[in-house]
């Protein structure tokens, strides 16, 4: 058992993901706090009869994830005063054997690293299209990182100081907290170590569709919070989704107008697009040109969720979660 950690896990009727998640961290770190965001299956009677302790929400208050994570490490700093890291976990997640403590002891040989995180994957990439892009997606570079996922390892004094994360944020509000973490002196780190097995769950088009609008929403917002030099958050991101979503669009418009329908041949930078990505992929051919292929077809769903982030933050419009499962 991982002395002086606590572990956060928020879900919603995960089912059978959280029991996973929940019995791989039974008796591996000295505490576990489970976050229920209003689950009307058996979630919660499932992790009090585990031992763990469940803190309910009170969903008449606005719901984040960012706001399960922080209410779980307040109730953790009560039932764990001498608490020094703490664990964030997504309750569609299981915690790989030893990684707890493989990663507590990379903190405690590295004082500069606030935030230490591994490797995640898909449980059943093989199941669709969708889950394979998520595990492609996970296959990030190893060594100091700019950010983590929800699943990592923090210093319980640095997110203490930092105020946890923003509570108002429906996405990317990790990437964010490591915006000020690493502002206030801290490192971030990603290991080899393999970390967690993840299900999405994603078999329709719909469900990627709507993970990837959220995206898009976080890029607007974490670069209208950070964009400014020098840090420039998820400026470039930004940039591409409204050049590729709207940009290409608005011109092969204006080049009808002007030049009849031999305009639509701007169109073609799109399947040019496709070729240059998946020729310098490092992945298999399927692997690569899928990802290609995404990584295109995102740039539309990606603007309209920074559409959706101005409306929100300019307009009439009120900030709801995007769900896709």
């Amino acid at each position: 058992m991982a002395i002086g950690m606590g572990v956060v896990v928020i879900g919603r009727n995960e089912g059978l993901r959280l029991e996973r998640c929940l019995a791989s961290l039974v008796g591996a770190a000295e505490q576990v706090v489970y976050v229920d965001s209003g689950s009307t299956d058996d979630s919660v009677q499932m992790a009090k009869a585990l031992g763990v302790e469940v803190v309910e929400l009170d969903m008449s208050i606005p719901f984040t994830a960012a706001r399960a994570r922080n209410e779980g490490f307040a109730r953790l700093q009560h039932l764990l005063p001498a608490m020094r890291y703490v664990q964030f976990v997504d309750g569609d997640c299981e915690v790989v054997e030893g990684w707890l403590s493989r990663a507590q002891a990379f903190l405690d040989t590295r004082p500069e690293v606030a935030v230490v995180c591994g490797r995640r994957r898909e449980r059943f990439p093989q199941r669709s299209i969708y889950n394979l892009l998520c595990d492609l997606e996970w296959d990030t570079p190893i060594g100091e990182a700019k950010a983590c996922g929800g699943d990592a390892l923090m210093r319980a004094d640095a997110f203490a100081a930092a105020s946890g994360f923003r509570a108002d944020l429906i996405a990317g509000e990790e990437p964010e907290l490591c915006v000020r973490l690493r502002a206030n002196g801290w490192k971030v780190w990603r290991l080899a170590e393999e970390m967690t097995l993840h299900d999405a769950a994603m078999t329709r088009f719909g469900q990627w569709w709507r993970r990837t609008l959220r995206g898009g929403h976080a890029f607007a917002e974490g670069a209208f919070l950070h964009g400014a030099a020098p840090e420039k958050h998820w400026l470039r991101e930004s940039r591409r989704a409204w050049f590729w979503g709207l940009g290409v669009p608005l011109a092969t418009v204006i080049a009808m107008l002007m030049l009849g329908w031999s305009g639509l041949l701007l169109l073609l930078v799109y399947p040019l697009q496709v070729v240059r990505l998946a020729r310098r992929g490092g992945r298999s051919k399927r692997e690569n040109w899928l990802l290609a292929l995404f990584l295109v077809l995102g740039k539309f769903p990606e603007m309209l969720g920074q559409a959706r982030f101005l409306l929100n933050r300019f307009g009439t419009g009120k900030t709801a979660l995007i769900e896709y499962k």
